[in-house]
């Protein structure tokens, strides 16, 4: 199905972020050239070009674990934040009870858990998909426990002259209301999730764009290093925006009232 929409329409969404990356890779370029700076402190597009072309497989084949990881975390702190936000958004005992706890807990920093996991469950992949779990689950929660409890009274007071029970009030009313909401800890969630796998790979360098990130420096090679932060900010990109999709796909009215 081909898009219909005239090009003034498309522009916005496509041609401008087209333009500001091809401009930041223009600047980048051209601030290596006008102070000649050696690629071993920052390489140019050209030699970040060459790092892709020199070791393309290799690239390809870290880019897919770290993507697993960031993916399958994601994936579990998705569902546990949405869970536990409904029901602590359901009681308010529960609320009073669990919050402060895992507020604290999400304060203390993740790097500092990192050696912690490596004993507790070892040197494999879990241990980067646990690191991705705790970056994203706080947001995630918070946000779609803000969208549930900011339904307008005049909503609930709505679906209660209807005689709606909790759960059709609930799945009707609350949950769409809380939809933006959701998303916005969803979207958030996904650069914390390529971070924490990225941690991850650095703290136990076996495989994943971290991984080369920390061989690149120690083998001083510049350009790879920029090459697999390359692919981590494509990631994310990537990510970020099919959140941004799902998001015109499940609450297409919500660009309409917050505009």
């Amino acid at each position: 199905m081909t898009d219909s929409s005239p090009p003034s329409q498309r522009w916005p969404h496509v041609g401008l972020p087209t333009l500001g990356a091809v401009l930041t890779i223009a600047l980048w370029w051209l601030g290596t050239w006008a102070f000649d700076i050696e690629p071993f402190f920052l390489p140019a597009p050209p030699d970040v070009v060459d790092a892709f072309v020199r070791l393309p497989g290799y690239l390809a084949e870290q880019t897919l674990v770290t993507f697993l990881e960031t993916v399958i975390g994601f994936g579990i702190a998705s569902v546990g934040g949405l869970l536990l936000a409904v029901l602590l958004a359901a009681s308010r005992t529960v609320e009073r009870m669990a919050l402060p706890m895992i507020a604290g807990v999400n304060a203390v920093p993740k790097v500092a858990l990192a050696p912690l996991l490596l004993v507790w469950i070892g040197f494999g992949y879990e241990t980067k998909v646990v690191m991705v779990v705790l970056l994203c689950f706080f947001p995630i929660l918070v946000s779609t426990m803000a969208g549930l409890t900011s339904t307008p009274n005049e909503l609930g007071e709505l679906a209660r002259s209807l005689s709606a029970s909790w759960w059709q009030t609930f799945v009707k009313v609350r949950l769409p209301w809380a939809l933006p909401q959701v998303f916005v800890g969803l979207k958030v969630a996904t650069s914390l999730a390529i971070i924490g796998a990225t941690i991850g790979e650095v703290i136990n360098p076996e495989a994943g764009l971290g991984a080369v990130i920390a061989s690149s420096g120690q083998s001083a090679d510049t350009p790879l290093a920029f090459a697999a932060l390359t692919l981590l900010a494509i990631m994310g990109a990537l990510l970020f925006y099919l959140m941004a999709g799902l998001e015109r796909l499940v609450a297409p009215w919500a660009r309409a009232i917050s505009s």
